[in-house]
């Protein structure tokens, strides 16, 4: 007869996330701009770009199961949902949420940097996902498999550093055929250029992008879980 080792158990495995904090705010990026929204931001991300804004969100979290999130997210009242980091999608259940989510009738989004495989994301998600330019530091993540998979409801994200980062987004542009797939994002990194110089180069260059401001830092600067 089996004997069961000590303390084994056939319940299911808990469906849990490392979360660092849900906010309610204006959604302050891509197309979704400007509509009240819940940001879930989950812990972690194996990126380190030189201009991030969410630092804290590295390693402080609390561990948390899907289910509670969900409570959590309905309790807020507000249709649009911003699923955010760090990095979502290092976080193998981060597609459990996103799916239960949707499921719950919220509107969805999903902010990833570009360097994770975006396969398995519930089709219902919009998905944000950036390219990094040689200014983050992290252009070597890039991840040109995930182009593929984009739809027209997605949206691709470039932070622009300097000049030669906006010369080398053109290019990327046009070697991956990006603007015929999805929604391109030029967005000025904050403090590093003028939004006024990069609105110029893409007027000039004729670029098939949409020029955006981080409205969340007009309206409260870099005051976190805003």
């Amino acid at each position: 007869m089996r004997q069961d080792a000590p303390g084994r158990t056939d319940a299911p495995k808990r469906e849990r996330l490392r979360i660092n904090e849900i906010f309610h705010s204006l959604q302050g990026e891509a197309d979704a701009v400007g509509f009240p929204t819940v940001f879930v931001r989950l812990t972690g991300c194996p990126l380190r770009c030189q201009y991030c804004d969410t630092e804290y969100a590295f390693h402080a979290g609390e561990w948390r199961d899907v289910d509670e999130i969900v409570d959590t997210v309905a309790g807020f009242d507000t249709r649009h949902v911003c699923v955010t980091g760090g990095e979502p999608l290092a976080q193998p259940n981060c597609r459990i949420l996103l799916a239960r989510l949707c499921d719950a009738g919220h509107e969805v989004s999903l902010e990833t940097s570009g360097a994770m495989d975006i396969a398995g994301v519930d089709a219902r998600v919009a998905r944000v996902l950036d390219v990094k330019t040689p200014g983050s530091g992290e252009a070597a993540r890039n991840r040109p498999e995930n182009f593929p998979l984009l739809t027209r409801r997605d949206q691709v994200k470039f932070v622009i550093c300097s000049r030669e980062d906006f010369d080398w987004s053109k290019a990327y542009l046009k070697e991956h055929a990006l603007s015929e797939r999805c929604q391109i994002l030029f967005s000025p990194s904050y403090t590093q250029i003028s939004p006024t110089a990069l609105a110029e180069w893409i007027l000039a260059e004729r670029l098939p992008v949409r020029f955006q401001l981080q409205l969340h830092k007009i309206l409260w600067g870099d005051v976190p879980g805003k």
